[in-house]
């Protein structure tokens, strides 16, 4: 079994995943709601939001989609990305702090990369798009 991240955008998700595959690489595949067979039921004002991206590297997929009006999403308004993060683990030191560099460019560190008890480098922010990330350099 395999696990992936799926994350929700109140219409940022071909940004952010312009953004993403910039500083991780990896293969993007996107269609947005004006793509569906069955686009003429979305309003015309939300055929350009992302009905489903995918950032493949390797293995591992990071998937998302932008939300609709409260109609065609169970009535509740989007309150934004809450309670969770995603966890990066790269190979090397250096290859943890491009990644922290990069991907936290325009967002908000909540802990700079610094050696923990746990790892050789270890740092947590926010993005620019309000999704929360962590960089765990494991000790050799």
């Amino acid at each position: 079994m395999k696990i992936s991240t799926y994350l929700t955008f109140g219409g940022q998700a071909r940004e952010a995943f312009a953004f993403y595959q910039q500083a991780l690489g990896g293969t993007l595949e996107l269609f947005s709601f004006g793509q569906a067979p069955d686009a003429e039921q979305f309003p015309a004002e939300y055929h350009d939001r992302v009905m489903h991206v995918c950032l493949s590297l390797g293995e591992y997929r990071l998937m998302a989609s932008d939300t609709l009006p409260g109609e065609f999403c169970g009535g509740a308004p989007y309150e934004g990305i809450k309670g969770c993060s995603i966890s990066l683990h790269p190979d090397s030191v250096a290859e943890g702090e491009r990644l922290f560099a990069a991907l936290s460019e325009g967002g908000q560190v909540v802990m700079p990369m610094e050696k923990t008890f746990w790892a050789e480098r270890f740092g947590m922010f926010t993005d620019r798009f309000g999704v929360s990330w962590m960089v765990n350099c494991e000790t050799p």
